[in-house]
């Protein structure tokens, strides 16, 4: 959410009422009698409290969302060496007339020796060997900040496809659980999954072109060279500039759809995700809420939506991670052309072809660090603040 901030579900639906008899508790418990289409909370005040916990989210956890899209990079094979490196292997520094040039990795790097007149640090100065490796060198040779880059895209798209997912999941659940509940009682449970799937694939398609681009800005190695590093805007014309010769309507067309390059391995990812993460998240938020009884507060709905979320959260996460995999490397590819033709199936053979089973797993670390905190996070504000509205009408 955020790729992936993500997964919510009214624990006040009535559902979980039924669900509350199987487990001896009683209609009169204040938590189980709540439902939020009752209150009519409409369309903006759902947007704006899905939008605000995915504020919250983005930027706390995006340190933990550049080290994990890095180590996918550098598995796809691309470099983080310093740019000016690839001079050695077609000049020869060591004329009395050429420039002196500074190929260290950062200007306190003590390991960088002399050649000719070069000042070059060694090749495992610019390789990442796991997650705490990547925050030290990113900090070092970086800059701290850089483990916020990407953030204003991250906001740009966590914003929108929050707004968009969340409150269009209440909705498509509360219509399906309508349907089934009248018309086939038995498919009612997965009436969820079902929301999700729809909401999470119409919120993925329409912001993706900003999930392209954060991927690109967080995967590639910035060295402070005096210039800004490229923003979302020039990043997406950089992707699509491959063709701007042309003015052929069907080669612009093929042109602005590099935009939503690797759209399919992220629903891949997204739609499974959401599965694992709802059929975990209920029962344990269930079982929570089912635990303070009368006494429900708002401190007891964020306690219960956060610990949920984030138990949810990093199992779907550690599950999901080779079709995160495929997705960056998809995201990350510089041929146009082929970013076109490789298909998911395709990418996942080839990372298995290249790494093997921790291929498929690059990065799982960070990228579970990252998805417990943020499903729990963007569940457990979300819940509060639809909590608060309920009892603001209710008075």
């Amino acid at each position: 959410m955020v790729g992936e901030p993500e997964h919510t579900q009214n624990p006040w639906m009535d559902t979980e009422k039924s669900s509350a008899e199987e487990m001896g508790a009683s209609h009169s418990q204040p938590h189980h009698s709540y439902n939020t289409s009752d209150v009519k909370l409409g369309f903006h005040e759902r947007s704006l409290s899905a939008a605000g916990a995915a504020v919250l989210s983005a930027v706390l956890v995006n340190p933990l969302d550049v080290v994990k899209t890095r180590l996918q990079a550098q598995a796809a094979g691309v470099s983080h060496s310093h740019p000016l490196s690839n001079i050695i292997s077609r000049m020869a520094f060591s004329g009395p007339n050429m420039m002196f040039a500074d190929l260290r990795c950062s200007p306190s790097c003590t390991r960088a020796g002399l050649q000719g007149t070069v000042v070059i640090c060694p090749p495992d100065c610019f390789q990442y060997r796991g997650t705490l490796d990547v925050f030290y060198k990113i900090i070092r040779q970086e800059g701290f900040a850089r483990l916020w880059r990407g953030t204003n895209a991250g906001l740009a798209l966590a914003i929108p496809t929050v707004g968009i997912y969340l409150p269009c999941y209440d909705i498509f659940r509360d219509k399906l659980e309508e349907y089934t509940t009248q018309n086939a009682p038995g498919l009612t449970p997965y009436a969820p999954l079902v929301a999700g799937s729809m909401a999470r694939s119409l919120a993925c398609t329409s912001c993706y072109p900003i999930e392209l681009a954060r991927t690109r800005m967080q995967a590639f190695k910035e060295i402070h060279s005096g210039k800004k590093p490229p923003g979302i805007w020039k990043t997406l014309v950089e992707v699509t500039s491959h063709v701007k010769s042309t003015n052929n309507l069907q080669n612009i067309l093929q042109n602005y759809r590099v935009l939503w390059t690797g759209l399919g391995a992220q629903l891949a990812r997204d739609v499974p995700f959401s599965a694992i993460c709802w059929s975990t998240l209920e029962p344990i938020r269930r079982r929570l809420l089912s635990l303070v009884g009368e006494d429900s507060k708002a401190a007891s709905v964020l306690g219960a939506n956060f610990s949920a979320g984030f138990v949810a959260g990093s199992l779907a996460a550690a599950a999901t991670c080779p079709l995160d995999v495929a997705k960056t490397r998809r995201q990350i590819e510089k041929d146009p052309a082929r970013a076109l033709r490789m298909t998911t199936r395709q990418t996942l053979m080839e990372i298995w072809r290249d790494g093997g089973m921790r291929g498929l797993f690059t990065g799982v670390g960070p990228r579970v660090g990252r998805a417990g905190p943020s499903v729990g996070i963007v569940v457990s504000f979300y819940e509060v603040v639809k909590y608060v509205l309920h009892h603001q009408y209710a008075t």
